[in-house]
């Protein structure tokens, strides 16, 4: 299996790193707790998961202590933007366009959300107008 497949995240594991984003490192337990407010999930369904992203090395784990502790490997912001080139080439051929109009027309995005996609616009064409 290649590197880039091996370490793409499924969504019950985004769903898991997302609990290690917002809480920082955290015991199995403590993922649990935080996902168990969204929908119950098992103490054994969240350990397995989080060994399996361990070898898919999206997780590390310190295991100096008697429980041990998880952290993401990778911050938020890089795994999306994988996620994103992953699924630019994959689904839009590389087209960074068809990319952004799918987008933008699959949810309305609010006036703010536009003015600092208008922002990061113009500071990706260097600022002209």
């Amino acid at each position: 299996m290649a590197k880039r497949d091996k370490s793409r995240p499924t969504d019950a594991e985004l769903r898991i790193l997302r609990v290690l984003w917002r809480r920082g490192p955290s015991t199995v337990k403590q993922v649990q707790e935080e996902l168990n407010k969204e929908r119950p999930t098992g103490y054994t369904t969240v350990l397995k998961f989080m060994q399996i992203m361990t070898d898919k090395e999206l997780v590390e784990r310190e295991d100096s202590q008697r429980s041990h502790v998880y952290r993401a490997a990778l911050a938020e912001e890089q795994t999306q933007g994988q996620l994103v080139r992953d699924l630019l080439e994959r689904a839009f051929g590389g087209s960074a366009h068809k990319l952004v109009a799918q987008a933008l027309s699959a949810k309305k995005a609010s006036p703010g959300e536009l003015a600092r996609i208008r922002e990061l616009l113009d500071q990706l064409d260097g600022g002209a107008k």
